[in-house]
């Protein structure tokens, strides 16, 4: 039976930014409407914490039974360790999706929002567990990539905002698109150092499929373009080039991606960019916050 740190550590604790990040920037938006809501931000929080670790626990269990993780560089694997029973973990996942669904629910009665979010919130769900799980799961074609981007940037930042203000804002759209970067580089540089045992087992990862140097290179074209388009905002926020002090932040991960030829030397990066992506998301909301504050 696995320990409690090792679900802790299962959860993927340095993945957690990109569940943090999203709702700070979509909140930032809602405040630069005028209608920021704490307790409606609170819950899209927890709703985005929830589905990130039902993710990696849903990802966990699928990777474990194929095999996948049977080899690894990197932290450890529930199924595939052998820590924690499969079916265990299964249920780990699902019970991190049914809570969501529950805080979920409240959000939007409490927001009166579109009961069209409800069925938002089960194609989150469905898309999570396609990620890897199910005969045909999408993320071993190359297309994990675009459910990180979709669910973790636009749909996590725009429900955000939308269930504080009932409206979006240009800040909320660049906001979205920046954040959602941030997390497929951290998504892209995870499947970089998994290139060779994913080949191994047919997993086509968009690393795969681009080959090592050409992902490599993505990476720092996403961290580049998040960091540069909050930059359009500056005419309705001058301080939001508050940004750009991320710039130095990004030079070690980005170094480590293009010059590491030892997949472990890799392992870092994961972490670098969470927290990237979480002062992103600080940085944003401070542009558009101190912008308010001094009229």
């Amino acid at each position: 039976m696995a320990t409690a740190a090792q679900w802790l550590e299962g959860a993927r604790p340095r993945t957690l930014p990109m569940a943090f990040a999203p709702v700070i920037v979509g909140s930032a938006a809602a405040v630069g409407l005028g209608s920021f809501k704490p307790l409606h931000a609170l819950l899209a929080l927890i709703v985005s914490v929830l589905l990130q670790v039902g993710v990696n626990y849903a990802n966990d269990y699928s990777d474990g039974i194929r095999g996948t993780d049977d080899v690894r560089v990197g932290p450890l694997r529930l199924t595939g360790s052998g820590a924690a029973q499969p079916r265990h973990v299964k249920l780990a996942a699902f019970a991190c999706f049914g809570l969501a669904m529950v805080a979920g629910l409240v959000l939007i009665l409490l927001s009166q929002a579109s009961w069209i979010l409800l069925l938002v919130g089960v194609g989150c769900i469905a898309a999570a567990w396609g990620y890897t799980g199910g005969k045909n799961p999408y993320g071993y074609r190359g297309l994990g990539d675009v459910f990180v981007f979709v669910f973790f940037g636009l749909v996590a930042t725009l429900g955000t905002t939308f269930t504080q203000a009932g409206q979006l804002s240009a800040a909320a759209w660049i906001g979205a698109v920046s954040t959602g970067l941030i997390a497929m580089a951290l998504l892209m540089a995870n499947n970089v150092r998994d290139i060779p045992t994913d080949t191994a087992v047919g997993k086509k990862t968009l690393a795969v499929r681009l080959g090592d140097t050409a992902a490599r290179i993505s990476y720092v074209v996403m961290l580049a373009a998040a960091v540069l388009l909050p930059l359009f905002l500056i005419g309705e926020y001058p301080w939001m080039l508050l940004v750009l002090l991320l710039v130095p932040a990004c030079l070690v991960p980005s170094r480590l991606m293009l010059t590491g030829t030892r997949r472990t030397s890799l392992i870092p990066v994961l972490k670098q960019t969470g927290l990237i992506n979480l002062a992103f998301s600080i940085l944003f909301a401070a542009g558009i916050v101190i912008t308010r504050a001094l009229g």
